[in-house]
């Protein structure tokens, strides 16, 4: 047997030891492999969905940043609305500073809201929230809501009281729970504005049918069909 054959020989056997009898550390590798590339792209799936999640609760938060205080407390009755509540906004015409109240299996809630967007809440506002309810929590609660956030001294004076603050993103949390569909909810508020000078659109008849006029008017003459 000449050196070429042996050479042959030990090329034959060294193949089927490393690719044959090994079959299964090459498969191994390649599995690995895959799964490395699998979990790489769950990773970067993950991560995109979290900044895209962040991006879509600070969008929706600056919108109810947007809003008049009047339109934010609205909001706010609604949003206890569709979470089983049945509400009625009061805004100035009660005292104590409550904006809305929400009722709930025998349970009466009185809600403060604070559209704030640099201003931080203070334990001042909410000390004197909570002497305006004090005789009115035997079988209830408050909320104070705010879309920016509360100073540690505020949050500090609620412990152990009945009453829950709600910073911008606990906000949003509370959104996401009753499921309220936003972008249907600012489309309609959209619609309603004066595209002109931000008045309310009122509906009206005139001597061509119904339209919508700015209720701003004389002042502005924008109309809408």
């Amino acid at each position: 047997m000449n050196t070429v054959d042996v050479f042959k020989i030990f090329t034959k056997e060294l193949f089927n030891t490393v690719f044959l009898d090994l079959w299964w550390v090459w498969l191994f590798v390649l599995a690995s492999g895959v799964l490395s590339v699998l979990i790489e792209k769950a990773r970067s799936n993950k991560k995109f969905s979290a900044i895209n999640k962040i991006h879509s609760d600070r969008e929706l938060l600056n919108k109810l940043r947007k809003l008049t205080p009047g339109e934010f407390e609205d909001y706010i009755a609604f949003l206890f609305s569709e979470l089983g509540f049945r509400t009625e906004p009061v805004g100035k015409s009660y005292d104590g500073g409550i904006d809305v109240i929400a009722e709930k299996d025998g349970k009466r809630c009185f809600i403060q809201c604070k559209k704030f967007i640099t201003s931080q809440v203070s334990v001042g506002a909410v000390r004197d929230f909570y002497g305006a309810l004090v005789d009115k929590l035997s079988n209830g609660k408050g909320y104070f809501i705010t879309t920016n956030k509360f100073t540690l001294e505020a949050e500090k004076f609620a412990e152990n009281k009945p009453i829950e603050l709600i910073d911008g993103y606990g906000l949003i949390k509370y959104i996401k729970m009753s499921e309220i569909d936003n972008d249907e909810y600012f489309k309609n508020k959209e619609d309603k504005k004066c595209p002109q000078c931000g008045g309310n659109l009122i509906e009206r008849s005139g001597k061509y049918g119904k339209f919508y006029g700015c209720s701003n008017f004389p002042k502005c003459k924008f109309t809408k069909k």
